[in-house]
């Protein structure tokens, strides 16, 4: 059987000493991890310097399930809460004209 590699988006501490998992959040606001099938696929949706590892679905599962994320999701095509129409303020209420004696 051939060896799955997801390529998982990370972040990195300044001294480089340190490599973190990203999290994300699903529409209903739980955390949730994410993978991509390619760093192609990573990079057209995060951007070409998302820093990011290989890792394996197990792997994935196993790292993320203390945190208590329980949801991993692969090849995501939009991560962000859902977009509203903007508000419309109301249109300003006639001012007042003054009359002079």
């Amino acid at each position: 059987m051939a060896r799955v590699v997801w390529h998982v988006p990370v972040t990195t501490s300044g001294t480089g000493s340190t490599t973190a998992l990203r999290l994300f959040r699903l529409r209903d606001g739980r955390r949730c991890a994410v993978g991509f099938s390619s760093p192609e696929a990573l990079a057209a949706l995060l951007g070409p310097g998302q820093a990011h590892t290989e890792i394996a679905e197990p792997a994935l599962r196993d790292l993320t399930a203390p945190l208590g994320v329980d949801t991993l999701v692969l090849d995501p095509r939009l991560v962000a809460p859902p977009v509203g129409s903007p508000a419309v303020p109301p249109a300003p209420a006639p001012a007042a004209q003054l009359q002079h004696r």
